[in-house]
Protein backbone atom coordinates (compact mmCIF):
# COMPACT_ATOMS: atom_id res chain seq x y z
CA UNK A 1 0.00 0.00 0.00
CA UNK A 2 3.03 2.20 0.71
CA UNK A 3 4.70 1.53 -2.31
CA UNK A 4 1.23 2.41 -4.69
CA UNK A 5 1.13 6.20 -2.98
CA UNK A 6 5.89 6.69 -3.30
CA UNK A 7 5.12 5.61 -7.51
CA UNK A 8 3.55 9.43 -7.93
CA UNK A 9 6.20 10.86 -5.47
CA UNK A 10 9.12 9.54 -7.44
CA UNK A 11 7.66 11.38 -11.02
CA UNK A 12 7.94 14.99 -9.34
CA UNK A 13 11.35 15.15 -9.04
CA UNK A 14 11.83 13.93 -13.11
CA UNK A 15 9.38 16.17 -14.03
CA UNK A 16 11.21 19.38 -12.50
CA UNK A 17 14.40 18.15 -14.16
CA UNK A 18 12.37 18.23 -17.73
CA UNK A 19 11.85 21.98 -16.61
CA UNK A 20 15.38 23.36 -16.26
CA UNK A 21 16.12 26.00 -18.72
CA UNK A 22 18.42 25.38 -21.81
CA UNK A 23 22.38 26.93 -20.80
CA UNK A 24 22.51 30.08 -23.13
CA UNK A 25 24.17 29.50 -26.40
CA UNK A 26 27.69 30.67 -26.77
CA UNK A 27 27.62 34.53 -27.96
CA UNK A 28 28.73 35.23 -31.61
CA UNK A 29 32.22 36.74 -31.40
CA UNK A 30 32.25 40.95 -31.68
CA UNK A 31 33.15 42.00 -35.68
CA UNK A 32 36.66 43.94 -35.60
CA UNK A 33 35.54 46.88 -37.27
CA UNK A 34 38.79 48.98 -36.67
CA UNK A 35 40.88 46.17 -38.95
CA UNK A 36 43.33 47.72 -41.41
CA UNK A 37 41.88 47.83 -45.17
CA UNK A 38 44.40 46.42 -47.38
CA UNK A 39 44.59 47.94 -50.86
CA UNK A 40 44.16 45.89 -54.09
CA UNK A 41 46.44 43.79 -55.29
CA UNK A 42 49.21 44.80 -58.26
CA UNK A 43 47.76 41.48 -60.16
CA UNK A 44 51.05 40.00 -59.71
CA UNK A 45 53.48 42.19 -61.85
CA UNK A 46 57.04 41.67 -61.51
CA UNK A 47 59.51 44.40 -61.63
CA UNK A 48 60.50 42.22 -65.50
CA UNK A 49 56.60 42.72 -66.31
CA UNK A 50 56.57 46.56 -65.37
CA UNK A 51 59.65 47.27 -67.49
CA UNK A 52 57.92 45.67 -70.64
CA UNK A 53 54.74 47.39 -69.97
CA UNK A 54 56.58 50.74 -69.55
CA UNK A 55 59.22 49.60 -72.89
CA UNK A 56 55.59 49.09 -74.77
CA UNK A 57 54.20 52.41 -74.15
CA UNK A 58 56.82 54.51 -75.43
CA UNK A 59 57.19 52.09 -78.25
CA UNK A 60 53.82 52.83 -79.09
CA UNK A 61 54.41 56.82 -78.27
CA UNK A 62 57.35 56.78 -80.65
CA UNK A 63 55.37 54.66 -83.43
CA UNK A 64 52.46 57.28 -83.47
CA UNK A 65 54.88 60.56 -83.54
CA UNK A 66 55.96 58.74 -86.11
CA UNK A 67 53.02 57.74 -88.12
CA UNK A 68 52.19 61.81 -87.52
CA UNK A 69 55.06 63.21 -88.77
CA UNK A 70 55.04 61.25 -92.39
CA UNK A 71 51.71 62.50 -92.11
CA UNK A 72 52.65 66.29 -92.20
CA UNK A 73 55.50 65.36 -94.53
CA UNK A 74 52.89 63.91 -96.96
CA UNK A 75 50.86 66.81 -96.96
CA UNK A 76 53.44 69.42 -97.32
CA UNK A 77 54.68 67.20 -100.50
CA UNK A 78 51.09 67.77 -101.59
CA UNK A 79 51.48 71.73 -100.97
CA UNK A 80 54.96 71.85 -102.41
CA UNK A 81 53.96 69.72 -105.83
CA UNK A 82 51.03 72.11 -106.22
CA UNK A 83 52.76 75.19 -105.85
CA UNK A 84 55.87 74.25 -108.64
CA UNK A 85 53.17 72.58 -110.87
CA UNK A 86 53.98 74.07 -114.57
CA UNK A 87 51.77 76.25 -116.11
CA UNK A 88 51.50 76.47 -120.13
CA UNK A 89 51.08 78.56 -122.86
CA UNK A 90 49.94 78.76 -126.43
CA UNK A 91 52.10 79.24 -129.06
CA UNK A 92 53.65 83.19 -128.93
CA UNK A 93 51.35 84.23 -126.28
CA UNK A 94 51.41 85.26 -122.97
CA UNK A 95 47.79 84.99 -122.20
CA UNK A 96 46.76 82.69 -119.26
CA UNK A 97 44.45 80.03 -120.08
CA UNK A 98 41.86 78.38 -118.36
CA UNK A 99 44.19 75.00 -117.36
CA UNK A 100 47.00 77.14 -116.11
CA UNK A 101 44.20 79.48 -114.05
CA UNK A 102 43.26 76.44 -112.05
CA UNK A 103 46.68 75.44 -111.19
CA UNK A 104 47.49 79.36 -109.92
CA UNK A 105 44.23 79.35 -107.61
CA UNK A 106 45.97 75.98 -105.74
CA UNK A 107 49.35 78.33 -105.77
CA UNK A 108 47.51 81.31 -104.21
CA UNK A 109 45.72 78.92 -101.43
CA UNK A 110 49.17 77.57 -100.42
CA UNK A 111 50.93 81.12 -100.93
CA UNK A 112 48.05 82.61 -98.28
CA UNK A 113 48.30 79.42 -95.99
CA UNK A 114 51.78 79.93 -95.87
CA UNK A 115 52.42 83.94 -95.37
CA UNK A 116 55.93 83.26 -94.95
CA UNK A 117 56.81 81.69 -98.36
CA UNK A 118 58.03 83.54 -101.58
CA UNK A 119 58.33 82.26 -105.17
CA UNK A 120 60.11 83.28 -108.34
CA UNK A 121 57.98 82.71 -111.42
CA UNK A 122 60.10 82.20 -114.55
CA UNK A 123 59.27 82.31 -117.97
CA UNK A 124 60.52 79.84 -121.00
CA UNK A 125 59.67 79.89 -124.97
CA UNK A 126 60.05 76.93 -127.72
CA UNK A 127 63.15 77.47 -129.69
CA UNK A 128 60.72 79.54 -132.46
CA UNK A 129 62.33 83.05 -132.93
CA UNK A 130 65.65 85.23 -131.63
CA UNK A 131 66.86 85.21 -128.74
CA UNK A 132 65.75 88.28 -127.56
CA UNK A 133 62.42 88.14 -129.00
CA UNK A 134 61.93 84.75 -126.74
CA UNK A 135 63.82 87.20 -124.05
CA UNK A 136 61.11 89.15 -123.74
CA UNK A 137 57.76 86.75 -124.40
CA UNK A 138 59.08 84.58 -121.77
CA UNK A 139 59.17 87.61 -119.22
CA UNK A 140 55.63 88.57 -120.54
CA UNK A 141 54.90 85.33 -119.75
CA UNK A 142 56.20 85.24 -116.10
CA UNK A 143 54.19 88.90 -115.42
CA UNK A 144 51.27 87.47 -116.79
CA UNK A 145 51.34 84.77 -113.87
CA UNK A 146 52.27 87.50 -110.94
CA UNK A 147 49.58 89.65 -111.78
CA UNK A 148 46.82 86.51 -111.64
CA UNK A 149 48.77 85.64 -108.36
CA UNK A 150 48.50 89.39 -107.50
CA UNK A 151 44.38 89.09 -108.58
CA UNK A 152 43.94 86.16 -106.21
CA UNK A 153 45.27 88.02 -103.23
CA UNK A 154 48.83 87.38 -102.62
CA UNK A 155 51.30 90.22 -102.01
CA UNK A 156 53.42 91.25 -105.14
CA UNK A 157 56.45 91.71 -102.68
CA UNK A 158 56.69 87.56 -102.41
CA UNK A 159 56.32 87.07 -106.13
CA UNK A 160 59.65 87.85 -108.78
CA UNK A 161 59.51 87.19 -112.10
CA UNK A 162 62.93 85.62 -114.65
CA UNK A 163 62.96 84.86 -117.56
CA UNK A 164 65.27 82.34 -119.57
CA UNK A 165 63.64 82.88 -123.50
CA UNK A 166 64.26 79.65 -125.43
CA UNK A 167 67.46 78.57 -123.81
CA UNK A 168 66.67 76.16 -121.50
CA UNK A 169 64.30 73.93 -122.88
CA UNK A 170 62.45 71.36 -121.02
CA UNK A 171 62.79 68.73 -123.98
CA UNK A 172 65.07 68.71 -127.37
CA UNK A 173 62.47 68.17 -130.11
CA UNK A 174 61.18 70.21 -132.87
CA UNK A 175 58.21 68.51 -132.85
CA UNK A 176 54.54 70.14 -131.79
CA UNK A 177 54.41 68.26 -128.55
CA UNK A 178 57.89 69.25 -127.26
CA UNK A 179 57.42 73.00 -128.47
CA UNK A 180 54.29 72.99 -126.35
CA UNK A 181 56.00 72.02 -123.44
CA UNK A 182 58.64 74.18 -124.01
CA UNK A 183 56.77 76.93 -123.69
CA UNK A 184 56.29 77.47 -119.55
CA UNK A 185 56.34 79.28 -116.66
CA UNK A 186 58.09 77.42 -113.68
CA UNK A 187 57.93 77.96 -109.90
CA UNK A 188 60.52 78.68 -107.71
CA UNK A 189 60.52 78.33 -104.17
CA UNK A 190 62.45 81.77 -102.99
CA UNK A 191 62.01 81.92 -99.48
CA UNK A 192 60.25 80.49 -96.68
CA UNK A 193 59.64 77.06 -95.31
CA UNK A 194 56.07 74.98 -96.57
CA UNK A 195 54.13 74.39 -93.32
CA UNK A 196 50.60 74.25 -94.02
CA UNK A 197 48.24 72.52 -95.99
CA UNK A 198 45.19 74.75 -97.12
CA UNK A 199 41.62 73.19 -96.77
CA UNK A 200 41.78 73.35 -100.35
CA UNK A 201 44.18 70.70 -101.08
CA UNK A 202 42.98 68.37 -98.26
CA UNK A 203 39.85 67.14 -100.12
Amino acid sequence: MKLRHAAPLLLVPLALAGCKKKPPADPTPAVDTTATIRPPSSGGLTDADRERLRADSVRLAEEAAERERRGREAAVSVARDALTDIVFFEYDSDEVTATAQRKLEAKAAVLRANPGVRLRVEGHCDQRGSTEYNLALGQRRAEAVRAYLVNLGIDESRLSTLSYGKERPLVEGDDEESLARNRRAEFTLAGGTLTTVPAELRR
